[in-house]
């Protein structure tokens, strides 16, 4: 065998490792499709993350707000259970055409309780 010859099948075998090689990493497991699908999920992941930590922080603040303030307990008292103090008139406005899905008015508080 003469050495053009031998160059030629070297040659050769380099281009069908590249070829296998650039198979490999462009369809082949863990190769440029896998990471992409993994990167997509990764940021879909930290934008769920960041969501939850905004919404665990606003959280946050109404426990400290509940614990170390009565304004906050008074206001959640009332919006949520239609709380009001002795002494207080209740007003509600019914807006024109809700007066049949509206819930009936809390019942009047009798005098010494709530």
């Amino acid at each position: 065998m003469s050495n053009a010859a031998l160059l030629r099948w070297a040659g050769l075998i380099l281009v069908i490792i590249l070829i296998a090689l650039q198979l490999k990493l462009w369809v082949g497991g863990g190769g440029m499709a896998e990471v992409e699908s993994l990167r997509a999920a990764v940021k879909k992941q930290t934008d769920e993350n960041a969501g939850l930590q905004t919404r665990n922080q606003a959280l946050a603040a109404d426990v400290e707000d509940l614990k170390h303030g009565e304004q906050a307990t008074e206001a959640r008292a009332r919006q949520e259970l239609g709380l009001i103090k002795p002494g207080e008139t209740f007003y509600q406005v019914v807006e024109p055409g809700a007066a049949a899905s509206a819930p009936p008015p809390p019942p009047p508080v009798g005098p010494g309780g709530q």
